[in-house]
């Protein structure tokens, strides 16, 4: 019996942290930033104030990252008509590869660079690729790290109930 308690209490220990961080991902002012994008003009997230946005931190040799993107792009064009924006970070150390990749998988929402990492460490972004959905009022409302199929769902539920806000 002892040891059931003992497991129990190991794997409450383990939850604990995670929906301690759901609630405060959802009272937690977005930090602003601006960085340069693909198409040269900078980019400001607090610009955005006021529609719901996501922000998708990315590198071009995360595999799941290349996996997300075109599923990200059909997102961003079904919904940025509706107060929907999509800013994709990309954490690479340099535009050349990044700009290439988004081109060819014919990305349309914008793509920004990070290449000095501030950005990410600001977001503390230690896992890629790493999202944020951030509400009307610039507060972070949820935050996915890592990517499997199915999560594309996940994202349009959340993106829905932040516009009806």
């Amino acid at each position: 019996m002892r040891r059931n308690t003992a497991i129990f209490c190991f794997a409450a220990a383990l939850a604990a942290p995670l929906s301690a961080f759901a609630a405060a991902a959802s009272a937690e002012l977005a930090p602003d930033f601006a960085l340069k994008s693909l198409s040269g003009a900078n980019q400001r997230l607090s610009e955005h104030r006021g529609e719901v946005v996501l922000v998708n931190f990315w590198a071009t040799w995360c595999g799941p990252c290349r996996q997300e993107m075109p599923l990200l792009n059909q997102i961003y064009q079904r919904y940025h008509a509706v107060g929907f924006e999509m800013l994709g970070v990309n954490i690479d150390d340099t535009s050349g590869r990044a700009t290439d990749m988004a081109r060819t998988l014919g990305v349309s929402f914008p793509v920004l660079f990070d290449d000095t990492k501030a950005v990410s460490r600001q977001y503390k972004v230690n896992t890629m690729p790493t999202t944020l959905l951030i509400g009307r009022d610039g507060t972070v409302r949820y935050r996915h790290e890592g990517y499997q199929p199915g999560y594309e769902q996940q994202y349009i539920d959340q993106i829905r109930t932040l516009l009806k806000e």
